[in-house]
């Protein structure tokens, strides 16, 4: 399959850096003049954790091929969306008049309702879906990150069309495990008030890695504040139980649990100790708190964070924290 990765970002890199494993044919779309900017490889030094549940390093100076435009009449079979959630609506608009008879596989978080997130875009060929993966560039430009053997796909209350099924069977066939959710809009809603309520202690740690026992315990208070928001949009938390026990268990099981998968697993600890992206943790929470505000859903504990994610605020500073 000839697959085009959109952009260049950690998610495109990881499972390009896959797909191409697979014996499938990857380039990247970037914008004009970034190609020579990033140079002819990238720098990988990942932890794959597809075969063993720990995780085989790997590292290597992975070619890339680039391509700075993009015409309709292209001739690849599948495009990856995967950009920071307020970009998304850009990236799409920009898509749209060139997707051409391409899968368009979104990987990526959202808050907006999807059909709105996609209006952009031939709805006939989505296919949605969220990585199993992360990690961040360093300064010294090497990618350090961690590939999960699972990835999240679903629909929106139907069945798989046969294009998603395509990709389906594509993403198997990469090593992947696949988790299905038929509400998938509920799933992508669960998600990013899960990350929301996380970051409210993340921003002020600086890291996932770093929280306590104690930040991770008032995390999940935090997301548990937040359910409340999703199903005042419309979500039926009982379709998602699977997705909410992590959260939902007695504290003194999953605050200890969770605190260990995040500090000490390594696929985890890598990923939650890699360069992330700040302003999209903050944007995510400035989304929620907004829409909570709006409907008028009280969240305490993501109130109270405000301080490290608000506008104006860049560096998600609110003075001194010897907590």
């Amino acid at each position: 399959m000839k697959i085009l990765m959109f952009g260049r970002g950690v998610i495109s890199a990881v499972y390009g850096w896959a797909l191409e494993r697979a014996g499938h044919q990857v380039e990247f779309y970037v914008r004009p003049g970034r190609a020579a900017a990033y140079g002819e490889a990238i720098d990988l030094d990942l932890l794959d954790a597809r075969r063993l549940p720990w995780g085989k390093r790997v590292t290597e100076k992975w070619p890339v091929r680039y391509r700075e435009s993009l015409e309709p009449d292209h001739d690849f079979d599948l495009i990856v969306l995967s950009v920071q959630h307020y970009n998304f609506a850009e990236a799409a608009a920009f898509l749209g008049p060139r997707v051409g008879g391409a899968t368009v596989l979104v990987f990526n978080n959202l808050w907006v309702e999807p059909p709105t997130a996609i209006a952009a875009l031939p709805a006939e060929q989505v296919a949605w879906g969220f990585p199993g993966a992360g990690g961040g560039f360093g300064d010294d430009g090497v990618l350090r990150g961690a590939l999960l053997p699972v990835v999240f796909l679903g629909t929106l209350g139907r069945p798989p069309t046969a294009r998603e099924q395509a990709v389906r069977e594509l993403l198997r066939g990469a090593g992947l495990r696949i988790k299905e959710n038929p509400d998938f809009r509920g799933w992508l809603a669960i998600h990013f008030v899960q990350n929301a309520g996380l970051h409210t202690q993340s921003l002020r740690r600086g890291s996932l890695s770093t929280m306590t026992r104690r930040d991770v315990r008032e995390a999940i208070l935090a997301i548990r504040e937040l359910l409340p928001l999703v199903e005042a949009r419309g979500v039926e938390l009982r379709r998602h139980r699977a997705e909410l026990l992590p959260f939902t268990a007695p504290l003194w099981l999953a605050a200890p649990t969770l605190a260990w998968l995040l500090a000490w697993f390594p696929p985890m600890r890598r990923v939650t100790s890699a360069h992330a992206n700040p302003e999209e943790l903050r944007a995510t929470c400035r989304d929620t708190l907004a829409e909570a505000r709006r409907l008028g859903v009280r969240t305490p504990r993501l109130e109270t964070a405000e301080p490290y994610f608000a506008e104006g605020n860049p560096a998600g500073v609110a003075g001194t924290d010897a907590g």
